[in-house]
């Protein structure tokens, strides 16, 4: 089991690391207006924020702007997803205090091995993802196989619905991990990662990094 500690990071870290990984990409073109609503939708509908007088203020914006509400949708479905980086720092500090303390870990039988096998296939957006998050899938599926299976099948379910393009979705989800109330490194640098494989441009990163930057302290629900 490899080690695991997590590290605290502050707002003008989190900036200064982004800068810095998008020094040599292309400059590209801004947000359209209505990527740059969308992500302040997705920032006010997050479980960090809950601001619902926003969201529905942005939601009657993206509609003016031509969004459909399938995609105002899509956009929940991804956002929400923010819930599993529980899962992925929770399992691995986990899996750390149980070996800490003399106990071991359920081991990868035969049963959760064809379960990997079978949800994960030879995808390489999992190894990517294990770049970033590393340890967090095995542990996962030795303490719950049922989690696993959850987890993946949740995760997916913007790729199937495809309301959105794929570099709208992980310019979406890089600014989720970038807001003041969540600053989620790991999950950060994997959605810029792709985001920049896709295409996307520094101007509409640092725009993106700005959206999530203004995002309001919770207001609470009643």
């Amino acid at each position: 089991m490899r080690s695991y500690a997590a590290q605290p990071v502050g707002l003008a870290d989190l900036r200064s690391l982004v800068e810095e990984l998008v020094a040599e990409v292309a400059p590209g073109e801004g947000l359209s207006p209505l990527l740059r609503v969308l992500i302040g939708y997705g920032a006010a509908v997050s479980v960090t924020t809950l601001d619902m007088a926003a969201a529905r203020r942005l939601a009657e914006e993206a509609l003016d702007l031509g969004a459909t509400p399938g995609q105002l949708q899509e956009v929940l479905t991804l956002v929400s997803g923010l819930g599993v980086h529980t899962l992925m720092e929770g399992s691995r500090g986990l899996a750390a205090v149980i070996e800490e303390r003399g106990a071991a870990v359920p081991d990868l039988d035969e049963d959760r091995r064809e379960l990997r096998a079978r949800l994960l296939g030879t995808a390489s957006y999992w190894d990517v993802f294990e770049q970033h998050v590393p340890g967090f899938l095995d542990v996962l599926l030795r303490l719950s196989p049922e989690a696993f299976e959850g987890f993946v099948a949740y995760g997916a379910i913007p790729a199937r619905t495809r309301q959105l393009a794929s570099v709208e979705k992980e310019v979406i989800s890089f600014a989720m991990d970038a807001m003041p109330s969540h600053r989620y490194l790991p999950g950060l640098r994997l959605h810029l990662d792709n985001a920049i494989r896709l295409g996307i441009g520094r101007a509409a990163l640092l725009e993106a990094l700005d959206v999530a930057a203004a995002t309001p302290a919770p207001p609470g629900v009643g």
